[in-house]
């Protein structure tokens, strides 16, 4: 059995890392294969993005059983599917993951939702996410493939966490009242992705969270806590410096369910709240 990734980024890396066994072949796209840390062991690379595809990659896909898309969509859409939506209808691929994001939902002030709630994404990068995964679902649908989507929460894990920032310099402590988010560590996405590839479900919306939507800076003095690292002052959400983006993100503010990952694919997060996470994450940069 033979697996391609669309997009070797942090959460597919983590994927390949803990699924590789299961595999004959694995072969991944990155942006640059020259870059220093582009590459994964035992990982054929193949170079995809806006300076041109590898010519082989029409041909790893005909060889390939299971389908990890990370890439995310360009301003025209999918450029997954726009480029190789044929030859993955033609190819012998029979589950396909595709990696999305609960901001999907939208704003919804702050309630509990999960996946049987409507979408009602706010931003035009949240639009195009539900697109593109309705034109995956579609595909699976049309192809007879098992297309599985996975929404997932704010993500965090070795060399990318608020203890990281601290440590950096990088931490700000925005108060929004009222304000929280999920979040998700990387090795429990790929426990799910792992779990989904035994038990496929054509059609399936999974949402990939913790169970503790919280506020960022009761995170942020956590971690600072755990580290024994100083805090950054306080900041007010509306004078804050932010980028666009990550104004748009606090523009959102839900408390996302996760029910059915454990019901359905029998997932145990290892880190069911940010506080094991961030523990785990100390306990091992102390470790020898």
């Amino acid at each position: 059995m033979n697996l391609f990734v669309f997009g070797l980024g942090f959460t597919a890396r983590r994927f390949v890392e803990r699924a590789s066994g299961r595999f004959a072949e694995v072969r991944a796209t990155v942006t640059d294969p020259s870059r220093p840390g582009a590459g994964l062991a035992g990982v054929a690379l193949r170079t995809f993005g806006p300076d041109g595809d590898d010519d082989r990659i029409a041909a790893d896909l005909a060889d390939t059983d299971v389908l990890l898309v990370s890439a995310p969509p360009g301003r025209e859409g999918d450029t997954v599917l726009t480029g190789y939506g044929d030859a993955i209808r033609e190819s012998r691929i029979g589950w396909i993951g595709y990696l999305s994001t609960i901001g999907v939902y939208g704003d919804q002030q702050g309630a509990w939702i999960d996946e049987t709630t409507e979408p009602r994404p706010t931003s035009q990068r949240s639009h195009g996410r539900l697109a593109v995964e309705a034109a995956w679902l579609t595909l699976g649908r049309e192809s007879n493939k098992a297309v599985q989507v996975f929404r997932l929460a704010g993500i965090y894990g070795p060399g990318r966490n608020p203890i990281v920032k601290l440590r950096e310099g990088k931490s700000q402590r925005i108060i929004k009242a009222g304000q929280v988010f999920n979040r998700i560590h990387v090795d429990d996405i790929a426990t799910t992705l792992l779990a989904s590839l035994d038990r496929p479900r054509a059609g399936a919306v999974y949402n990939v969270t913790d169970d503790a939507p919280t506020a960022p800076q009761v995170v942020t003095e956590h971690a600072a806590s755990l580290a024994g690292l100083p805090l950054p002052p306080e900041i007010d959400f509306e004078t804050a410096d932010l980028s666009q983006m990550a104004r748009s993100f606090y523009g959102e503010n839900k408390r996302v369910r996760n029910r059915l990952i454990r019901e359905e694919l029998g997932v145990d997060l290892a880190y069911p709240t940010y506080r094991e996470g961030l523990a785990a994450l100390v306990a091992d940069a102390r470790a020898p």
